[in-house]
């Protein structure tokens, strides 16, 4: 994992590829994650996670830092590493952290 900018705010990438960073209002999270999981995980988590129109149509959630519990933030962050690292050190740190699923 790499620390960098994107759009003038820090953000993180594997392997030169975006996994997230911080917006403009220093206090927003937009972080990639599945699709298809982004309508369940916005639901169990109201007024902590969202979507504005800009991110509609990107696999992205936004997160709203002053309401998230650390919990859900490693396992947002956890998530999005796991989707962009090379599949061997996935499977490697998985295989180290049984739990952690």
């Amino acid at each position: 994992m790499a620390v960098g900018t994107a759009y003038g705010t820090p953000a993180l990438r594997v392997r030169s590829a975006f996994m997230c960073r911080l917006r403009e209002d220093g206090e927003t999270l937009a972080i990639r994650c599945d699709p298809d999981e982004r309508p369940f995980l916005i639901e169990a988590n109201g007024g902590v996670l969202f979507v504005t129109p800009h991110y509609q149509d990107w696999p992205m959630v936004l997160v709203a830092l002053p309401r998230a519990g650390e919990q859900l933030v490693r396992e947002l962050l956890e998530d999005a590493w796991a989707e962009r690292a090379p599949k061997s050190l996935v499977t490697a740190w998985r295989l180290e952290h049984p739990s952690d699923e």
